[in-house]
């Protein structure tokens, strides 16, 4: 027999892996302090902007001699703007275990047509990381968002390395430890953990990055949006808050509320405890349904905030179909919104644990996800 429905609903059904659930305490009014309607290059916009680069480093524990700069096009922009300015000095290395990470595969071979070799791991596992040479550039995801595998916590960049290391990490920066010192272009967008507005990417640059964007020119012309350097030298106005485009400053304050509230929960720590606490929510639902696992194999590897799981009964028939029609229940409920696996992932559901995330709306949702299984199955048969 199918089971009743649960009674108590989550306060927000909001569990998106992008845009992502906004901050507990947003409210559209405190944006009323954006200097809309005024040039985001006269003084109030560009002491917005700069402050959103300089609040960022604190926050994330930015080295100071690190450039961060805000950029067009979200995380997609800031990555391919690394990709097409820093690579073809040297082979690289191009690291996937899942749809986003693919794709600059693709851009690497196919677009930029460089020296480069192709690891691709299946979703739910991860490459050799121990075989990689970081004497090459290396291109990577910190965290695979459509597969809900992480790099874990054991790996480690050499020092020593030659290369340069490209990290998508957009799932993963204000959820996770991320090694600036390791690490010489990192890329993420507002939308992911912080829950901002879309459309705007932040890309942050080692000593090492700038570098080679001082050294090297590709062979292929650059787009205006892609341009950092300027006559051989680091175009410095970039990372004080003088954009390439014209940013919102609608976004901007939103960004800067969202770090507000970041700040009140006790910063990274606090928004990487708050990410882990949703996941072993659903950790410990997972161990105690044998009808659901997660997609990542290895618990060392498993993502903290894009969560992804797979339905194992035995009794679906139709994987893709079961799993839709689970997704559409729980929405229909507006109990859980958006949770369905990225179109390029297996079959299963994908639920957003970032900090923005209460526990307590994760708890509530669960039992939810639970009737669903057991409604879809009776409807099935």
């Amino acid at each position: 027999m199918a089971i009743e429905q649960p009674v108590t609903r989550p306060a927000n059904a909001r569990f998106s892996s992008g845009p992502c659930a906004k901050p507990p305490t947003f409210d559209l009014a405190a944006l009323a302090t954006a200097p809309l309607g005024r040039s985001h290059r006269a003084a109030p916009g560009k002491a917005k902007l700069k402050e959103a680069i300089e609040r960022t480093r604190a926050v994330l524990g930015v080295p100071d001699d690190y450039r961060i700069g805000i950029v067009p096009a979200s995380d997609t922009g800031a990555y391919e703007m690394a990709m097409w300015t820093m690579l073809g000095e040297r082979h690289v290395e191009m690291l996937a275990w899942e749809s986003f990470g693919a794709g600059w595969v693709t851009d690497a071979l196919k677009q930029l047509k460089i020296d480069a070799t192709e690891k691709v791991a299946p979703y739910g596992e991860i490459v050799d990381l121990a075989g990689v040479n970081f004497d090459n550039d290396v291109c990577f995801t910190w965290n695979g968002t459509t597969s809900g595998v992480r790099v874990p916590a054991t790996f480690e960049i050499p020092a020593d390395r030659a290369g340069l290391t490209l990290c998508d990490a957009t799932s993963a920066a204000f959820a996770m430890d991320l090694p600036w010192d390791r690490l010489d272009v990192t890329t993420f967008s507002w939308q992911k953990v912080l829950g901002g507005e879309a459309a705007h990417g932040m890309i942050i640059l080692s000593p090492r990055a700038v570098e080679r964007l001082e050294n090297y020119t590709p062979p292929w012309p650059l787009p205006k949006i892609f341009r950092l350097t300027k006559g051989g030298k680091l175009i410095e106005g970039i990372f004080v808050g003088e954009t390439i485009n014209t940013p919102s400053m609608l976004c901007v304050e939103d960004y800067l509320k969202a770090l507000d509230w970041a700040e009140s929960v006790g910063g990274l720590k606090g928004l990487i405890a708050r990410a882990d606490a949703n996941a072993d929510a659903i950790a410990r639902f997972v161990n105690a349904h044998d009808w659901i696992d997660f997609l990542a194999a290895d618990p060392a590897t498993r993502s903290n905030t894009s969560v992804c799981l797979k339905f194992t009964d035995d009794r679906i028939t139709d994987g893709a179909a079961f799993a839709k029609a689970v997704a559409k229940r729980l929405g229909d409920e507006n109990v859980a919104l958006d949770i369905g696996a990225y179109r390029d992932a297996p079959p299963g559901l994908r639920i957003w644990c970032g900090g923005t995330v209460e526990t307590s709306d994760v708890e509530a949702m669960l039992p939810w996800l639970a009737w669903a299984f057991e409604a879809e199955l009776a409807a099935q048969a």
